[in-house]
């Protein structure tokens, strides 16, 4: 709070963060907000305004006006939820892609080209899984299975645990779910 004007306004991006406690370590809690854009950022076009429990109607205007300035479409999140919106989305249809994947329904391939043609995703699950880094998803997938835990969960875990613990990181490491050094990336089987 020292070091801002009164008049600004103090946002996270973080979809881990809910604004709340951000609103609690400051004197202004009216004037917070969650404004969660999507990675990679400069390709991304949604900004998730996510309103607190003390968040002003006016801090959510500003919010909006200044995602809409950048060239984003913004849209509002009425409560702080675990997640927002399209976290939780994600999240439901990724627990179902590992357990079909732990159940040997399916190819982690498979899976990808099956959400990538059948729901015009521009990546699958696992695809995705990799852009963002295997040991960042395992600490999300941890952390939500703790404060909520839903079916599925485990096995989403379980299989990003050997991944992780094998070295495959994803794209950062070369090798996740699919083998980088290969053009296109190829399918690798899961650690033992």
């Amino acid at each position: 709070d020292a070091h801002l004007p009164a008049s600004a306004g103090i946002a996270t991006n973080s979809s881990n963060i809910v604004v709340s406690r951000l609103a609690d370590a400051t004197h202004r809690p009216e004037l917070c907000c969650n404004m969660h854009f999507f990675h990679p950022v400069l390709v991304m076009d949604l900004c998730e305004v996510v309103r607190g429990p003390q968040t002003s109607d006016e801090t959510v205007r500003r919010a909006l006006t200044w995602s809409r300035r950048m060239g984003r479409t913004a849209i509002v999140v009425e409560r702080e939820i675990d997640g927002f919106i399209v976290n939780r989305i994600l999240g439901a249809a990724s627990r179902e892609a590992f357990a079909l994947l732990a159940d040997e329904v399916a190819t982690v391939e498979d899976i990808d080209t099956a959400t990538r043609t059948g729901l015009n995703w521009p990546m699958g699950p696992f695809e995705l899984s990799d852009f963002s880094g295997l040991d960042t998803v395992l600490g999300v997938r941890r952390d939500r299975m703790q404060r909520e835990h839903q079916p599925g969960d485990e096995a989403t875990v379980a299989i990003l645990e050997r991944l992780v613990a094998s070295g495959r990181l994803g794209r950062k490491s070369g090798r996740g779910f699919y083998d980088y050094s290969e053009d296109p990336p190829a399918p690798l089987p899961l650690p033992d």
